[in-house]
């Protein structure tokens, strides 16, 4: 066997319908197209969503609510996770939480009060809950606010 006597499995190639070339071709008359209508008809496109003159899905929908496209989303972190991932006396910024993989976004970062916290951490965040930061300065930390937020 070599390179001359190669050939593709049985069934694997056809060859091309040739469409509007007469009752001999097996195509004949409306050359594969069925009669009248639209599909019929060169040049025809469907619209994307287009359901036969139906009323398509994305209109059949009802609208809901109000979706604000300029809100900032937090990736949010609780006191308890800091306490549990962090040794006393460390400063937490974003990038620390990045890189231990408490947050996998590159959202802005927002600590909320869940758990108790007993060390004396520096966190640095975008936003605190007013409670977070209650726990954080009673533990001995600070709270720090970055800029941007």
């Amino acid at each position: 066997m070599d390179l001359s006597n190669l050939k593709p499995p049985a069934r694997s190639t056809f060859s091309k319908k040739r469409v509007g070339r007469g009752h001999g071709s097996g195509t004949g008359t409306q050359a594969g197209r069925g009669h009248k209508g639209a599909k019929s008809r060169s040049g025809f496109k469907f619209k994307r969503g287009f359901e036969g003159g139906q009323m398509p899905l994305h209109r059949r929908m009802p609208k809901r609510g109000f979706h604000n496209e300029f809100r900032t989303e937090y990736a949010v972190v609780n006191l308890d996770t800091l306490a549990d991932r962090f040794e006393a006396g460390t400063v937490i910024t974003p990038e620390l939480l990045r890189e231990r993989g408490v947050v996998r976004t590159d959202r802005r970062i927002k600590v909320l009060a869940r758990g108790d916290i007993s060390k004396k951490l520096t966190v640095r965040a975008h936003k605190f809950s007013g409670k977070a930061a209650e726990k954080i300065a009673a533990a001995g930390g600070a709270a720090e606010v970055l800029a941007g937020a």
